[in-house]
């Protein structure tokens, strides 16, 4: 089995990644973190430092899961990188995390979550982070 999860250094990013790291651990499935940038700018806060990359990698590494993480610049969307990386790796999983909306929000969601979620091959599981109503 594989799981592909969506990750920024965010708070929903880190409750997809703690998420999917529990159920890869429990199922024994190969992880792929997927961590994207639109542009191609190194300054782009979505994009992990270096610094960032290797706590991850010790996350995932202490969690004991076989990982891959990935991070395109290709200039797509995030849902594109995600089911992108969906369908390569032949996911059974998608893991995304999801913030609090306004009304106004919900209504123009054309977001990446959104996209995943409808275009997705495969279940998804959309998480929040502690806290979030």
């Amino acid at each position: 089995m594989t799981i592909v999860v969506g990750y920024i250094p965010t708070p929903e990013g880190h409750a997809a990644l703690q998420h999917a790291i529990t159920v890869a651990r429990k199922e024994e499935s190969l992880l792929v973190v997927v961590n994207s940038s639109r542009g191609e700018s190194a300054a782009d806060p979505r994009l992990l430092s270096e610094e960032e990359i290797g706590t991850a990698e010790q996350q995932l590494n202490a969690a004991g899961v076989e990982h891959l993480l990935v991070q395109p610049s290709r200039g797509r969307s995030a849902a594109d990188e995600v089911l992108s990386a969906a369908d390569e790796h032949r996911a059974e999983m998608i893991v995304i995390g999801l913030r609090r909306r306004t009304p106004v929000g919900k209504l123009l969601l054309g977001s990446n979550s959104q996209r995943i979620l409808l275009e997705a091959h495969c279940p998804v599981l959309a998480v929040k982070p502690d806290g979030a109503a």
